[in-house]
């Protein structure tokens, strides 16, 4: 007899919002008290833990039958990880900074020896020792300073995103007996190494303010303080080490402040006031500015310079123009040459530019491929660094140099296991969405696999704040792959795969070409006998959990199963509350449902929480973690709880919240291989349910 389900208490709570009415009968899931659990779990109610423990234990029996092959797929998966592997180095004057990982460490070790030599190792943080006892650990930015004598690290060891900084003393190996608390995961040192430049979380984990403090200890003097909570801080320095720049930002504006690197303690001045819907980026390039940006109508970016001191958008002179399609995404800076990563049509390349104007593309062959470029510490060589992979070909470090073009092969990943390229193929197909929008999907599959709809098929999607879904190469997918399932990536608006303005095409008012989207990729992959209606089972995580939500509503008929991760599926109630961290930035993105009308009603129609219905809904198991900051707990919760309330099937409805983790699941990097081999081992026991009721 099949375990039964936890039962949630209904306890209706209602809200009335611009003359709209809604009722929550899970509302209870939501701890007041969340803002303590984020820094301190234990402190979660009890009644709320109680049911999230039974839905763990529920979720664990119904898939008891899995257990092994959980365990399979988790040994193929670590067979394919190098243990003891290392990165490329990274040169930075006298020296080379890498990381490696020693045999069965969950965490790396950060380390640097003689440039150019392979012995004189010093360690400079052991991630691994110091995660010795914790549920959780996890670095964010960890840099040396200019001057090489410091090295400092952000460490979260709640998952909760609040982090602490801490500063060593590379001279005496010493940890400097100070820390900085509440912090943002990223900082930066002053080119001068004098000064530690460090983002402040608010009580409602936004980064709020910037302050600066002495490397090696002393007062922090605050030095910006951002004024709407619907802006995000970030803070760095220029390539060439002459500006120390803050960044605040949300999905549709920026603006920038800029701080002399001679002079680290002026005030900050801002290059150009923020006006709604411009973004840009700043550069600094020898003698003048290079400006990224969608000014001007440049929907997927442009380049402009400034030779002025402060560049104000009055001084900016267009030098590559915006072209419809091609989507300037990163810009890197050199002494003599400039670098442009650009995407045309769900796929990446490289424009490299001389300081005279000529340039070149660098191009690659496959027919779906990801490229990312790594600018390395030091701004006065020829050389870059590119990472290719493909779905089939494992990651290839390259270094190239920038003026004789040559490219030299720095590291391929090793899969321990073996991986033969030549046993799988890798297709870039095209569905035609609901509105005759050409939607590409990256396919990858064993060579053998027939296309007669009878193999099992995992469709991925995203598809929110302009993130492309890169056709990368995947360790954990070839233990799908390898069985015969077909792995398939949906490139859908609101994503920046096809550019900025598909990216555009998917937020806001069109944000249900999101969903009808990767439908329709669903139906062309069926009719094109890559897979099966009701025999597919789709995949998610975060926004793409609210993808996930929406269309297990929209066409349940379509799934064997639906995996959630960190979902994103009670977007009105998120939305309309301005305490949760990332809902006053988020506005833009989904729209502003506590004062605008059109907007209420848009979100409410698609919120796939309160769009649940008595509907036949395929199993579904929704993940989600204790400390998430970003998607809270009860979302899944709630969200699990109200399926269960409303399905007019028999599949079941599963819940595995992690109760020491954040948004990003266990922090080791075996121990998070074990959450995919569950999301796995459950997607191939919902196809074979399937397949037994169909057959």
């Amino acid at each position: 007899m099949a375990p039964l389900p936890p039962t949630a208490r209904r306890d209706p709570k209602t809200t009335v919002q611009l003359g709209r009415t809604r009722t929550d009968d899970y509302a209870w899931m939501k701890d007041d008290n969340w803002k303590d659990v984020l820094r301190d779990p234990k402190l979660l109610r009890a009644d709320i833990r109680e049911h999230l423990e039974a839905e763990n234990a529920y979720t664990a029996q119904m898939l008891a039958g899995t257990e092994a092959l959980q365990a399979q797929m988790f040994a193929e998966m670590k067979g394919r990880v190098k243990e003891d592997d290392s990165s490329v180095p990274a040169s930075d004057g006298a020296w080379d900074y890498y990381v490696r990982y020693e045999i069965g460490a969950e965490h790396p070790i950060h380390a640097r020896r003689p440039r150019g030599r392979n012995d004189g190792e010093v360690v400079l943080l052991d991630e691994d020792a110091l995660s010795k006892g914790k549920a959780f650990f996890q670095v964010g930015a960890a840099h040396h300073s200019p001057d090489h004598r410091l090295y400092a690290w952000a460490a979260d060891e709640q998952g909760s995103e609040y982090y602490t900084i801490r500063v060593k003393d590379l001279a005496t190996g010493e940890t400097l007996p100070f820390t900085v608390d509440s912090a943002y995961g990223d900082f930066c040192f002053s080119p001068d190494s004098q000064w530690l430049f460090w983002i402040w979380r608010d009580d409602n984990a936004r980064p709020a303010r910037i302050f600066r403090r002495p490397a090696r200890g002393g007062e922090d003097v605050l030095v910006y303080e951002e004024p709407d909570d619907g802006m995000f801080l970030g803070v760095g320095t220029t390539a060439d080490d002459s500006h120390i720049v803050i960044h605040s930002g949300n999905g549709s504006t920026t603006e920038q402040w800029l701080i002399p690197a001679a002079d680290p303690t002026a005030a900050p001045v801002v290059a150009e006031p923020r006006q709604e819907g411009v973004k840009y980026e700043l550069e600094h390039w020898g003698d003048r500015w290079v400006i990224r940006t969608n000014a001007d109508e440049a929907v997927d970016f442009k380049l402009a310079y400034s030779m002025a001191e402060i560049p104000s958008r009055a001084s900016w002179v267009d030098f590559v123009a915006h072209q419809p399609g091609r989507f300037i995404s990163g810009v890197a800076a050199y002494k003599d040459h400039l670098v442009r990563l650009e995407r045309v049509d769900a796929l990446d390349r490289l424009t490299i530019m001389a300081r005279a104007g000529a340039e070149h593309v660098v191009a690659f062959d496959e027919e779906a491929y990801a490229l990312s470029l790594d600018s390395g510490y030091e701004y006065d060589t020829t050389l870059t660094r590119f990472v290719y992979q493909s779905p089939t070909t494992p990651r290839q470090w390259f270094d190239y140099d920038m003026a004789s073009r040559e490219r030299t092969l720095r590291k391929t990943q090793e899969i321990p296991s073996g991986h033969d390229p030549s046993r799988y193929v890798a297709r870039r197909l095209t569905a035609t969405a609901a509105d005759g929008a050409q939607v590409p999907i990256t396919v990858v599959m064993l060579k053998d696999t027939p296309l007669d709809g009878s193999a099992p098929l995992l469709l991925y999607g995203y598809g929110s704040y302009g993130i492309a879904m890169e056709p990368s190469f995947s360790i954990r997918n070839l233990s799908l792959v390898d069985r015969g399932w077909i792995w398939a990536t949906a490139h859908i608006r609101g994503g920046s795969d096809k550019g900025w303005s598909w990216f555009l095409d998917g937020r806001k008012e069109k944000k249900v070409n999101t969903f009808t989207d990767f439908i329709a990729c669903a139906e062309h992959l069926a009719d094109q006998g890559y897979g099966a209606r009701g025999r597919m089972v789709a995949y998610g995580g975060s926004a793409g959990g609210m993808l996930m939500g929406a269309v297990a509503n929209m066409r349940p008929d379509l799934w064997a199963g639906i995996i959630a991760a960190v979902p994103f599926v009670d977007v009105l109630n998120t939305m309309s509350d301005t305490t949760l961290p990332l809902t006053p930035p988020e506005w833009p993105e989904w729209g502003n449902p506590l004062e605008d009308e059109a907007a209420y009603d848009r979100i409410a129609s698609y919120s796939p929480y309160d769009n649940v219905a008595a509907r036949p809904y395929p199993p579904v198991l929704a993940t989600g973690g204790l400390s998430d900051p970003r998607v809270t707990y009860w979302e899944p919760q709630k969200w699990v709880a109200k399926l269960r309330q409303f399905s007019t099937s028999a599949s079941p409805i599963l819940l595995k919240i992690n109760m020491d983790a954040g948004h990003g699941g266990a922090s080791g990097r075996f121990d998070f291989l074990k959450e995919i081999a569950l999301d796995y081992a459950f997607a191939v026991w919902a196809f074979e349910r399937a397949w037994e009721k169909t057959a």
